[in-house]
């Protein structure tokens, strides 16, 4: 297959073109270059800004294009109406945040979120689930019973940029009394950045169209099991200390960031987000490699950090060694 990927030097990206060359297509990619420019020098690489620059792609052909990158509706649109006539197949990277209403577990017919203001290029937390789902609709009216569009939830595994799952293992693995948010009976989603790759690829091959809500595991998941799984895959010391979220939120410990993962139980708001329905996609092929193969992988590479590395989410040990202190003399 001759496969164009908008991105593909940026995790899922990274793992998408990897994927690919695996599978002995060929990929040609289009980005800016300024993310990781080196990694595959074998690989055709066009650069330019989606803003603007998506014109050096014309009148070139290829079989699939995947869109690892669109985040405003304008220029998805732009991207998907050039491409139109230049491939057969498009598949457009979403996210299982573009829906309405997180109280109930969201299927893919779940109402979809909108902006008071469609037009805003504002890119806010807020806007981001509005912003996704006009995304959708702009590569669904260019290209009308070609496009497939993937709603993944959270992403992780080697290479991811956010630690939002990587914090759990990183931390667990150095042993020693973790803060945990209570309850461990907390459900948890995600879904690794190869699986999810591998899986895309196998439904671009098959000219796959439609909508799939796309995370994991294949069965419900606790905050306890996976910690639990952290210390068995690191073979570390740790024990969990569980408190509650009235302490959290007098400590101004935030959810999600601050505690990656955990969404508090009083949040009923949100309370079907980690339990998105994903039969439609497990029914089309979407596989999960163990739950330890994932954590290993994960803490694999991110020993190969620099020791200076700054985590952007998760707490610090110095703050969690004071919270310990609070929690136990409280």
């Amino acid at each position: 297959m001759r496969l164009l990927v908008l991105g593909g030097t940026v995790f899922l990206g990274r793992h998408l073109v990897e994927a690919a060359l695996a599978r002995n297509h060929e990929v040609t990619l289009f980005n800016r270059g300024q993310a990781n420019p080196g990694h595959f020098p074998d690989v055709e690489q066009v650069h330019g800004d989606r803003d603007g620059g998506i014109n050096v792609l014309r009148g070139r052909r290829w079989d699939a294009v995947i869109d690892t990158s669109g985040q405003l509706p304008r220029l998805v649109r732009a991207s998907a109406e050039l491409l139109a006539d230049a491939v057969d197949h498009y598949t457009f990277v979403s996210s299982i945040s573009v829906y309405a209403d997180f109280s109930k577990p969201p299927t893919e017919t779940t109402p979809l979120a909108m902006l008071a203001d469609p037009t805003t290029e504002e890119r806010t937390p807020e806007n981001y689930g509005g912003h996704k789902a006009l995304c959708e609709q702009a590569a669904e009216a260019a290209m009308p019973g070609h496009a497939l569009v993937i709603r993944p939830g959270l992403i992780v595994g080697p290479y991811d940029p956010t630690d939002r799952f990587t914090y759990w293992p990183h931390r667990v693995a150095l042993g020693g009394e973790v803060l945990a948010p209570a309850p461990p009976e907390s459900p948890v989603q995600f879904i690794d950045a190869r699986d999810l790759a591998a899986w895309m690829l196998d439904l671009a091959e098959q000219r796959h169209t439609g909508v799939y809500n796309a995370t994991g595991p294949a069965t419900p998941l606790t905050l306890g099991e996976l910690l639990d799984a952290c210390k068995r895959a690191s073979e570390s010391d740790a024990r969990f200390t569980w408190v509650s979220e009235q302490f959290l939120e007098q400590h101004e410990v935030g959810p999600w960031m601050d505690m990656p993962l955990w969404i508090p139980p009083s949040d009923t708001s949100m309370a079907g987000f980690s339990a998105a329905n994903c039969q439609q996609a497990i029914a089309a092929g979407l596989r999960f490699r163990p739950m330890a193969e994932t954590i290993r992988d994960t803490l694999a590479w991110e020993v190969t950090r620099p020791a200076d590395y700054q985590w952007k989410a998760g707490i610090t040990r110095e703050r969690e060694t004071a919270l310990l202190a609070a929690w136990h003399n409280a």
